[in-house]
């Protein structure tokens, strides 16, 4: 083992390297176990919604035109006493349709 003092990665933020230096091996080591536990949380999180992003394509209806989201529905609206079918979301606080036809009633 060196008598010198490791070099920091490039990566690391001079703030965060002057942190390191100032804690003691005691602290050193828990943050070391804490950073590792953090890593883990992350990459495991990354992969679940990677996962949720995967089956959203997966349950995309063949009919969904490009502009709509996975999420929306089928909506029955009446105009003028016709029916039609749209689509329909939330963005936010917002309710967003689009047309998608008329509702055929031989269905």
């Amino acid at each position: 083992m060196s008598y010198e003092p490791p070099t920091p990665p490039a990566t690391l933020t001079t703030e965060i390297v002057n942190t390191l230096n100032e804690s003691t091996p005691e602290q050193l080591r828990e943050i070391a176990t804490y950073a590792e536990a953090l890593a883990e949380h992350k990459e495991r999180e990354a992969r679940l919604k990677e996962s949720a992003d995967e089956k959203a394509v997966e349950e995309r209806p063949d009919d969904l035109p490009d502009d709509v989201p996975a999420k929306a529905t089928i909506t029955i609206k009446e105009i003028n006493d016709n029916l039609y079918y749209y689509w329909q979301w939330r963005e936010g606080e917002k309710i967003r349709s689009q047309y998608k036809g008329p509702v055929n009633p031989d269905e």
